[in-house]
């Protein structure tokens, strides 16, 4: 079968095409043909040597037809793939029987009706779901973007009020009139700083996304730098599935009757052939991808 490896650490031109055994079907997995992957900004730092964990053959998404099941039932969502054992970006894929912007809004946030939060870094594809579901939840939602010509499409969602992410954020988040019940952080450590001078006592603030990058928050100093009282937070999602995060908690066949009724919109922003895995990483790293970069076989 063909697969994408990461060859070495670099740009796009890293991911190299390779023919390997598909995989053998064994208890407690099942082999899934891959019609199409969705790719995330993860799969770009493992590209370029930033994640802690990655398999030459990465790749966290796929949806495709199940061939091959020795245990009878089977469900998958992550639960390690491309991180712990290799990944989607492969003609098919061996996946464990085990969704991330629920977990991290309601699932430690704990979103309600009537709350107003903050979407700090609202351009990628967890924005737009995690949009969906507090404007859906009755929430006042405030979104950032570092373009402003995509604000009409965080207002057609139903956002509140669309700001300017960028070096003057903070002054201008901080001098309107919303006082953020609930703040998420999807840029990363970038403006981790930054995010807790926003939120006061009380105020859960959760970081769920690295589109700023991963490199660390250096010279942080929680006596001088983070408010009295505040709670944060983090979500990895190769933790959804395990115990502490269950995918029972998260309501599948209700996000799947929305988005069939067309009241939340998953289109792909952009579609590529599977042999035009370079062009996708590069509109990865131009940071122009504005939702979800999807590979069809």
């Amino acid at each position: 079968m063909k697969v994408i490896v990461i060859d070495h650490f670099g740009g796009p031109e890293a991911l190299v095409f390779k023919d390997l055994p598909e995989p053998e079907p064994k208890a407690g997995h099942a082999i899934v043909q891959a019609k199409a992957l969705g790719l995330n900004h993860a799969e770009s730092h493992m590209r370029k040597g930033e994640w802690p964990e990655y398999m030459p053959v990465t790749g966290l998404e796929c949806v495709g037809s199940v061939t091959a099941c020795p245990g009878g039932e089977f469900a998958a969502i992550m639960g390690g793939l491309g991180q712990l054992i290799p990944g989607t970006y492969a003609e098919y894929t061996s996946v464990p029987r085990l969704m991330p912007a629920w977990s991290t809004v309601f699932g430690i946030l704990e979103l309600k009706r009537g709350q107003i939060l903050l979407i700090r870094g609202a351009t990628s594809a967890l924005r737009q779901a995690a949009c969906h579901l507090a404007v859906h939840t009755g929430a006042i939602v405030t979104a950032t973007s570092r373009w402003r010509e995509r604000f009409p499409q965080m207002q057609a969602m139903g956002v509140h009020a669309a700001k300017l992410e960028g070096p003057d954020s903070v002054p201008e988040i901080a001098a309107s009139d919303l006082r953020f019940d609930v703040v998420l952080n999807l840029v990363g450590n970038s403006v981790l700083i930054e995010s807790m001078a926003i939120v006061r006592r009380g105020v859960p603030l959760c970081q769920g996304g690295w589109l700023g990058g991963l490199g660390p928050t250096v010279g942080f100093n929680a006596m001088t730098q983070m408010a009295t009282g505040i709670h944060f937070s983090l979500f990895h999602s190769k933790d959804l599935g395990t115990s502490d995060f269950p995918l029972s908690d998260v309501p599948l066949q209700e996000i799947v009757r929305r988005v069939e009724e067309g009241d939340w919109s998953t289109k792909p922003s952009h579609i590529y052939d599977f042999a035009h895995i370079h062009e996708a990483h590069r509109m990865f790293d131009s940071g122009q991808a504005n939702g979800k970069l999807v590979l069809r076989m």
